[in-house]
């Protein structure tokens, strides 16, 4: 474990236009303001030194900077004068011609520390801009551990993870995003299931030039207020507690006091170390061109009816079978049950009331299907704690756990996810312990999977909060959750939107400010049966942004620390 050192960060929020001159005037501006907290770090958004939007490739590069230029020298100027470390993304003139939008951080004495180039662009920022060719650095200094990422890169898991598994204590977050879903869910999550701190600094104001506020906003559909940055700038814990948050739309600065040391303990409350506990010689296919990996062909319905079950008393199969039945006549045809445990902790008995259990859920079901979790036996006089599908005829598909964990240390593990495809459209069921891995749903999304059932036992708030909810946005599944406690929050069910892809046009809903979030319908804390309404088909869809594919854009070539 590191030595424990408190250090205060910070990250400011603000707008940039079109001047060059006038931006780096806001930049020092704000690099002043937050020295009054006497930070040891302040992190500024993304792309500070002009607005990205360009007349074409050329234009780009003409208001870019050089590394040796006077912009960036008077950001050096400014880290060296407050003697503290400084993180500023703009868009760099590079000696081959090419412009590319990089995270430079400066150490106290206004020395170069670390030159990190964007890895996944969103957009039109793929016309102008030359993508990272190799991974992004993590650099030691006196304050921890730091690694950059801007962004987009920051939506998908891959960047982050990598910075995080090459030791990154502090993730810091370069934003120019008008999402409001960056704030509430794709920068917590990053520190959550990474166990690292993040410093996100994001923008606010418009995002394009301000006399063509109203034009683009007629030809695109996109709201006014959602032409601009959505602010929110934080700092975030790496139990994914959000410890300091600036406001939606004014510019302005936040602080929190950290002990990067924490980032070092990698353990779950059962004690499990989640790093240790990955299984990288499965994730091989994550680090492998897409372009050989067309998705397979999925033929998921347009719409299904789902539904969650919440019990008011963990193990009662009585209760359970009536809630099915429930369901069922509602017209469900997959139903997510909590994890079916027996009472005793002797793991033979548990196998009984598994295999007791299967056979009642079959009879429950009524040509429908219910997933659940529970201990079965295996060929080799083990155990194996499984999520399992059941359907008239018994379990039709069963899924054993992949992840070790301390609370389940007696499940003999298998080596891969399957599937199964239904009427609806292919699922997947994952047990408690593999859903917290982002690999684990990006194999899934790779093998065409489109909708997932998750029986969960929660041990930390994140995971109901932004973990599984991340997993449906950044892989474009359908989700139903069901967890055997509401401790840490009720169960869910996402139904991704047939409207997703940003800048074409939305016919069945307005455009709401979300980048990816699919819609997120919480279950009532209480027990229950809670229908709704998923959308199988629209996984097929993984376009966030023209150029800009969930799975086929993936940084896979600077992904080898996923994969070691």
């Amino acid at each position: 474990m590191t030595k424990a050192l408190t250090i205060r960060v910070a990250a400011a929020q603000f707008h940039v236009g079109a001047d060059l001159e006038a931006n780096l005037a806001t930049c020092l501006h704000w690099l002043d303001q937050a020295s009054q907290c006497l930070p040891q770090l302040v992190v500024l958004p993304e792309f500070c030194n002009h607005l990205s939007w360009y007349e074409d490739k050329q234009h780009c590069f003409d208001v870019s900077v050089r590394l040796d230029g006077p912009f960036l020298a008077a950001i050096a100027d400014k880290a060296r004068e407050h003697g503290f470390h400084v993180v500023v993304n703009c868009t760099v003139q590079r000696e081959d011609g090419s412009a590319t939008g990089s995270s430079l951080l400066y150490g106290p004495s206004g020395e170069l520390l670390a030159d990190n180039t964007k890895q996944i662009y969103i957009g039109h920022e793929n016309d102008f801009l030359a993508r990272a060719v190799t991974e992004g650095p993590v650099v030691a200094t006196a304050i921890g551990r730091l690694g950059l990422y801007a962004c987009m890169d920051g939506v998908i898991n891959e960047t982050p993870r990598c910075l995080a598994l090459n030791g990154a204590q502090l993730m810091l977050n370069s934003l120019n995003s008008f999402a409001t879903d960056e704030a509430s869910l794709h920068i917590p999550v990053r520190a959550a299931e990474n166990k690292v701190f993040v410093i996100a600094a994001n923008k606010v104001g418009p995002l394009v030039p301000e006399p063509m506020l109203e034009g683009i906003s007629a030809a695109t559909g996109i709201p006014l207020d959602f032409l601009c940055g959505a602010g929110e700038s934080q700092v975030v814990a790496p139990d994914g507690t959000v410890l300091a948050m600036a406001s939606r739309n004014e510019p302005q600065y936040i602080y929190a006091d950290i002990d990067p040391a924490v980032a070092d303990d990698k353990r779950r409350p059962d004690g499990t170390d989640i790093f240790r506990s990955r299984r990288p010689e499965l994730y091989r296919a994550i680090g492998s061109d897409p372009a050989g990996q067309a998705l397979p062909a999925m033929s998921g319905r347009a719409e299904a009816e789902v539904a969650v079950v919440q019990l008011a008393t963990g193990g009662d199969l009585d209760e359970a079978c009536a809630r099915v039945a429930e369901a069922v006549a509602a017209g469900a045809e997959l139903v997510a049950l909590p994890p079916l445990e027996s009472p005793s902790g002797d793991l033979a008995e548990a196998v009984a009331f598994g295999e007791q259990a299967v056979a009642r859920l079959a009879q429950a079901c009524a040509g429908a299907h219910v997933a659940t979790a529970l201990v079965r036996g295996n060929a080799d006089d083990g155990y194996q704690y499984c999520a399992v599908l059941v359907g008239a005829d018994g379990i039709v598909h069963c899924q054993a756990q992949v992840h070790a964990c301390a609370r389940h240390e007696y499940s003999r593990l298998v080596d891969s996810f399957g599937s199964v495809d239904l009427p609806l459209g292919r699922v997947a069921v994952i047990t408690s312990d593999d859903s917290i891995y982002p690999e684990t749903f990006r194999l899934l999304a790779m093998a065409g999977v489109e909708v997932v059932a998750v029986p969960l036992s929660p041990l930390e708030d994140w995971e109901l909060h932004t973990g599984l909810l991340e997993r449906s946005a950044e892989n474009r599944i359908n989700l139903l959750v069901a967890p055997d406690t509401r401790t840490y929050g009720p169960g869910f069910i996402t139904a991704l939107q047939t409207d997703f892809t940003v800048m074409t046009e939305w016919r069945e809903r307005p455009f709401d400010g979300l980048l990816s979030q699919p819609q997120w319908h919480v279950c009532p804390p209480a027990p229950g049966v809670y229908l709704q309404t998923i959308r199988p088909a629209n996984a097929a869809n993984k376009v966030v942004s023209r150029n800009t594919d969930l799975l086929a854009d993936r940084p896979w070539d600077l992904a080898a620390a996923i994969c070691r």
